[in-house]
């Protein structure tokens, strides 16, 4: 029995094996019921752990109004908050664990980090990256030269945009992207996360089309559009061309945990399940806790017919990833190849 981790949240048959559907592109934003300050209150009650600070865009100037994401797969947690125009954030009721920090601001690299949170105070920095665009759009100028073209408006529906995507709230997100896009018609990071959205609608054309165009717009140097071009060649049964594809994506973004699953999906699609495996271990050279890197190594193992080491890559995934919204189907293809397990192995003398 084997396992397939994937971008969109729903169950298919493939043959016969059970292919499990997850969470794998971030922009990373699509799998993630993040929340604004209005409505925190999704955590276990009677924790008052707090985790604040400020973000910083490029020279130390406070990045105002940004999401910051915090994920906690262990503990149960997903928000999202608005720093204020100093850059500062503050969530509350927070109970101890494994946090992921993630921002996706326009024109700057996907900012993400990992803290382990004792229940208590946390304080952080958080220093995002300047995107660096192709050679032919310009020189390290041209993002601040970008940036000031971005009007306020299509900023502004960008943002609201990220934030109904983190709250699953498909349709508002899929306007607020369009508004943007009208207001600034090169707007690549916005035409990337139409493509999640429609990807998560089961549109697959208009993701495509829209994933295109955010590669077109950023000169072929925006990572994030050459995976999702890529994972949707995947779901149509295409590997060779999702394998090269999302290379490409790769050679532009080698840090990307994301990409490295992505191309170990294409290659076990294509039976070359020792490079499949050597992926997934890239990806979490990179990302320790990327879940979705153990259903690769699982679906590996299994089609060894190792069975054992399988279970414990579905272990970790659990470990890392107890409550998400895949955790159940996993639970019950672990409890199918425990079985497997136990009839291969010699009764005890």
């Amino acid at each position: 029995m084997t396992l397939e981790p994937r971008f969109l949240l729903a169950l298919r048959s493939n043959r016969t094996f059970v292919i499990l559907v997850a969470v794998v592109l971030l922009l990373c934003t699509s799998g993630v019921r993040a929340q604004d300050p209005s409505t925190q209150g999704t955590s276990p009650q009677g924790y008052d752990g707090t985790i604040s600070g400020t973000a910083y865009l490029s020279g130390g100037q406070p990045a105002s109004q940004v999401a910051v994401n915090l994920k906690s797969h262990d503990a149960g947690v997903f928000r999202s908050v608005l720093t204020d125009y100093d850059g500062h954030f503050e969530v509350q009721g927070l109970p101890p664990g494994t946090y992921e920090i993630s921002i996706d601001e326009q024109s700057y690299e996907p900012y993400r980090s990992f803290a382990q949170f004792d229940g208590s105070s946390l304080q952080l920095e958080l220093r995002l990256t300047p995107y660096e665009p192709a050679p032919a759009l310009g020189n390290a100028n041209t993002v601040s030269a970008r940036e000031l073209m971005i009007p306020c408006k299509a900023k502004d529906e960008y943002r609201k945009g990220l934030l109904s995507l983190a709250k699953q709230q498909f349709t508002q997100s899929l306007s607020h992207f369009a508004k943007a896009v009208r207001a600034f018609p090169g707007y690549f990071e916005a035409f990337y996360h139409q493509g999640v959205v429609e990807t998560d609608l089961g549109h697959p054309q208009e993701a495509m089309h829209a994933f295109q165009a955010a590669a077109t717009l950023s000169g072929g140097r925006y990572a994030r559009a050459e995976f999702g071009i890529g994972y949707l060649y995947y779901l149509q049964g295409n590997p060779t061309q999702a394998e090269a594809v999302t290379r490409r994506g790769l050679e532009l973004d080698p840090n990307a945990a994301d990409g490295y699953v992505i191309l170990g999906m294409a290659l076990l699609r294509l039976d070359r399940t020792d490079e499949a495996e050597r992926s997934a271990r890239e990806a979490l050279v990179r990302n320790p806790n990327d879940a979705d890197a153990y259903l690769v190594l699982a679906d590996a193992c299994a089609r060894r017919q190792n069975y054992q080491e399988q279970l414990q890559d579905l272990d970790t995934y659990l470990k890392l990833n107890p409550s998400g919204p895949a955790s159940k189907r996993v639970q019950e293809v672990r409890d199918v190849a425990q079985r497997i397990l136990n009839r291969l192995q010699p009764p005890p003398n």
